[in-house]
């Protein structure tokens, strides 16, 4: 037993006042049947002549007349096809003399297929207040026998209406419509943010002074709106999907992440660690121990610089060409009064050098 469902029909009233239009603009499926109605009013005598009205057709600037029959002005369009696009005229003429009346411009049919959008509305009364209500949305006006269908995660859901109301939702359902007998032209799909990822431009070593941007993305329908954290941070970067550093700076190094989150939803991403190179800042340089340093007793220079990578140390006495030694201390186990003098070290990495400044050692004798 097969049971024929008759095609929706679309129809559009408009008052044609010896000719105007009050609706311009009608949107119709393909498949479907549009009807576009006329009414008109005209003087019933002119000049005491009794106005007759001679002929009534629809045309469009693509067609022949399509005449009216036994003053039946309601233009019917069945089946509708794309190439019944047009822009459709009514043509009132009278025996009186200019009686030709058309209104321009006319009326401008569209055939398409569907294009449904599924719009999320999602509580925000309270946090006892929990629901989520989808629309199938189309941008043609669909007659008001329509059915809808709604599907969740693919699996239909038993729901004729245009609205579907959910009192608990996961985020991990997807939702999408149809209109009944349009099967074949659903709606995108609605979903929450999948796990957003986090890139990080340029890909390469990030140096002080850099410009950097990190960028958060997430599949998701509707489109996610993104918010940037720094760990141990409690407010917010930015509410873009980017944050851009200029002139990155060592103290900015840390811990990032990100956050999409639609009507559907919300989810964070895995966090990327920024770790900003520079080069080594000004040494600085310590004794131990720090009061007077007598002949014979063991003392230690410390050259210690901010650095990252981490720095190597070599350090020197002033007229003395050759490095003493290329560690971070100098150790004298027993000095000698020779070993007075000034004493300076450098801190380098790959990125740069610095050079401390010089330290006075007044070893006094015994």
């Amino acid at each position: 037993v097969s049971v024929f469902i008759p095609p929706p029909v679309f129809p559009v009233l408009f008052l044609v006042s010896l000719v105007t239009y009050t609706s311009t603009q009608v949107c119709a499926f393909k498949g479907s049947t549009a009807e576009i109605h006329s009414t008109f009013r005209y003087l019933s005598t002119i000049n005491d002549i009794k106005t007759r009205i001679q002929k009534m057709f629809w045309f469009t600037t693509v067609k022949d007349n399509e005449p009216c029959e036994n003053n039946d002005c309601t233009l019917r369009i069945s089946d509708l096809r794309e190439s019944d696009s047009a822009e459709y005229k009514f043509m009132l003429i009278t025996n009186d003399p200019g009686g030709k009346y058309s209104g321009s411009p006319g009326v401008a049919l569209n055939v398409t297929d569907p294009q449904l959008q599924v719009h999320v509305r999602r509580s925000t009364v309270n946090s006892y207040s929990n629901w989520t209500e989808l629309t199938c949305h189309n941008n043609c006006q669909l007659p008001d026998q329509s059915s809808y269908i709604w599907y969740r995660n693919g699996d239909q859901v038993s729901s004729d209406e245009q609205y579907l109301q959910l009192n608990t939702f996961d985020s991990v359902d997807s939702f999408y419509c149809a209109v009944k007998g349009y099967e074949t032209f659903p709606s995108p799909t609605v979903y929450a943010p999948k796990l957003p990822s986090v890139s990080v431009s340029p890909s390469a070593e990030i140096v002080e002074g850099s410009s950097v941007t990190l960028t958060c993305s997430s599949d998701a329908n509707p489109a996610a709106s993104y918010t940037w954290y720094k760990e141990d941070v409690i407010n917010p970067l930015s509410y873009q999907n980017q944050v851009f550093f200029r002139s990155i700076r060592p103290s900015q190094s840390g811990k990032y992440y990100c956050t999409a989150d639609n009507d559907l939803g919300q989810k964070r991403s895995e966090s990327r660690t920024i770790d900003v190179k520079y080069a080594p800042k000004l040494p600085s340089v310590s004794v131990s121990p720090s009061a007077e340093i007598v002949e014979g007793s063991s003392f230690t220079l410390t050259c210690s610089s901010d650095a990252n990578p981490a720095a190597n140390y070599t350090w020197y006495k002033e007229d003395v060409i050759s490095p003493l030694s290329y560690q971070k201390q100098h150790v004298f186990s027993s000095i000698l009064p020779s070993d007075s003098g000034k004493y300076y070290c450098t801190a380098d990495n790959n990125l740069g050098q610095k050079r401390s400044e010089s330290r006075t050692i007044d070893v006094k004798c015994e």
